[in-house]
């Protein structure tokens, strides 16, 4: 029986691009142990976004001070940015016990009732992808945000009755890559909005650094440029290149990540000098190749590349879009004049183009 659950973007296997590229910033399941022993547990040794940290120590302090939970809050931007560890910190902060959990695993009412009914006084409930909680629980969920309070409906029909279930006072942390699925009501129930933004090199190149540190793997300061780099502003990707950059170190050098050490990794991966991959530079050659540079339609373009459009959307264009290399317009698709010189492709004349 085909499910309703909309897939998530990037779990794809068209081809397989989308859920085995080594520049994903989606997690991957062998990989979220690793993770989990690389993220930070307070601001201090929380790396950039210094602003969203510090009027977080406020908030946190405040609600310290007059012994209430923190208002609920919502994080949302790219994966891999650092949403989940963002609200670890806060549960940590508290002093308080995180839930974690995901919008798609919530399907029905009595699963929001089983989570909430245990949540300790003070305690943090962290739901990822709430964009994607079905409607139903959503609606349930709003008076145990704002009363902390749940009516639950027994039986149905004639003998149908209402239970209000009084809950312990807790924290919301909702994190989502879709802002713009979020429902308004949904929305303006978190007290504390923050948008987690990509990273600067020098931000990544210190997130390196320290990533080595941990991973006690030898590392000089060019070398973690280099994969800094090539990182695509992400932190995620940043520690999955470390990792696989500390193996062809072991096996083909002398167990130090030097930048020649990097670059022959790197290259080996195909992750180019601006972060692409295999998958980017065949959007990018396919739109200036095929299509005269563009416009081309998002349907046209998946079905050249062999991709799936909504994949094109949510995994490959945001960082090519962000880096200057590729436009969004209303006629579709189209290459700018850095892609072309990164791939050292002429913009056509006019009459090259009628011909």
């Amino acid at each position: 029986m085909p499910s309703d659950t909309p897939r998530k973007p990037g779990k794809t296997d068209l081809s397989g691009s989308a859920v085995h590229r080594i520049t994903s910033p989606e997690p991957v399941d062998d990989e979220k142990d690793f993770d989990r022993s690389l993220r930070p547990r307070s601001f201090d040794e929380f790396i950039g976004h210094e602003k969203l940290k510090d009027n977080l120590r406020v908030f946190i302090e405040a609600a310290r001070m007059r012994s209430e939970p923190l208002d609920h809050v919502l994080f949302y931007g790219p994966p891999g940015l650092g949403k989940t560890t963002l609200a670890s910190i806060i549960a940590n902060e508290m002093g308080a016990g995180m839930t974690a959990t995901s919008g798609p695993v919530i399907e029905r009412p009595g699963d929001l009732a089983g989570v909430l009914t245990n949540q300790k006084d003070g305690s943090v409930l962290f739901i990822d992808e709430i964009h994607r909680l079905n409607h139903v629980v959503e609606e349930y969920l709003y008076p145990a945000m704002e009363d902390f309070n749940l009516d639950i409906m027994i039986d149905k029909g004639p003998s149908a009755r209402s239970i209000k279930l009084n809950l312990n006072r807790f924290t919301l942390i909702g994190a989502t890559t879709r802002a713009g699925m979020i429902t308004a009501p949904m929305r303006a129930r978190f007290g504390v909005v923050n948008r987690v933004g990509f990273y600067s090199v020098e931000e990544i190149d210190t997130i390196v650094k320290r990533s080595a540190g941990i991973m006690a793997v030898e590392i000089d300061d060019e070398g973690a440029m280099e994969i800094a780099r090539r990182s695509r502003c992400t932190p995620r990707i940043a520690n999955r290149l470390l990792r696989r950059i500390r193996d062809f170190a072991q096996v083909r050098g002398e167990g130090k990540i030097t930048k020649e050490m990097a670059r022959v990794g790197l290259t080996a991966l195909e992750v180019d000098e601006r972060g692409l991959d295999d998958m980017d530079k065949r959007i990018l050659t396919t739109i200036i190749d095929k299509f005269g540079g563009g416009p081309v339609g998002i349907n046209t373009l998946a079905t050249a590349v062999g991709e799936e459009g909504e994949t094109i959307e949510e995994v490959y264009e945001p960082y090519l879009v962000q880096e200057g290399f590729l436009e969004r317009t209303s006629r579709g698709r189209e290459v700018t004049d850095l892609a072309r010189q990164h791939f050292g492709r002429q913009k056509p004349t006019d009459q090259n183009r009628l011909l």
